[in-house]
Order: structure tokens, then C-alpha cells, then sequence
């Protein structure tokens, strides 16, 4: 299974369940992933419980009148076709109102951020 994937779905689909936060099992990656999309503003917050001594991560979702930010998520590069974008290959995704996310030599990031850092990297996904 692909981890990606798996956190982007479940946070749009619990957006349009209309919950409040999502958990699933902790990695790295997925929480870097969720780092990323707090600072650009798609979700409010980003925990580390312990729960039956297992790691999860919790995120909490924005809220509009039961209403999700997350509009939709584009996954761009898979397990079996990976998509790499140089620096000046990055452009705004929905005229600005989305996001790009990267995973970089210098860690995962927004492509704004990467841009402004002139580093490429993996294309994971589009979000907006």
C-alpha cells in the first residue's frame, strides 16, 4: 500500500464525512507530509499520541460551516511511475489556491517553498 496516498485520501474523505480530526498509524514520512500541509493551512493541527502502545498520528481538520478546506488531492507520483519536477518546473496549482507538495534532499516541502529554495524534487501530489 502505498502511505502517501492512504493519508491524502483519508484526510479529504473525513473532511467530507464532516469529522473533526483523522488518525492513523505513525511514520515519518506521513508525519513530514502532515507538516507541510499545516503550514500551508489545509488542516489545523498535527499530533504524535501513543495509543495500546502504538504510535499514531492525529490531525485535526479545518472546519467552514461543516464544511472541509480540502477541495481535492491529486497524486501525482506513484510507486510504479515516479514524477520528478525541477525548480523551474514548478508552477501554482488552481491559480495559487492550491499546493504542491515535494519531498526534497532538504525534506518534504510546500513548492512554494521549494521554488524560493531553487531545489527539485518528487512530485507526491497536488492539493487544493
Amino acid at each position: 500500500m502505498d502511505q502517501i496516498s492512504n493519508l491524502i485520501i483519508s484526510i479529504k474523505n473525513a473532511g467530507n464525512a464532516g469529522h473533526d480530526n483523522v488518525s492513523m498509524p505513525y511514520s515519518k514520512l506521513k508525519h513530514s507530509v502532515a507538516e507541510v500541509l499545516k503550514s500551508e493551512g489545509f488542516v489545523k493541527n498535527v499530533e504524535e499520541k501513543t495509543e495500546k502502545m502504538k504510535k499514531v498520528l492525529v490531525i485535526t481538520l479545518f472546519m467552514e460551516n461543516r464544511v472541509p478546506r480540502i477541495k481535492g488531492v491529486e497524486r501525482l507520483s506513484k510507486p510504479s511511475k515516479r514524477i520528478y519536477k525541477k525548480a523551474g518546473e514548478i508552477r501554482a496549482v488552481k491559480s495559487g489556491y492550491g499546493a504542491l507538495i515535494l519531498s526534497t534532499s532538504s525534506g518534504v516541502m510546500s513548492g512554494k517553498s521549494a521554488k524560493r529554495a531553487k531545489l527539485g524534487g518528487e512530485a507526491l501530489f497536488n492539493i487544493w
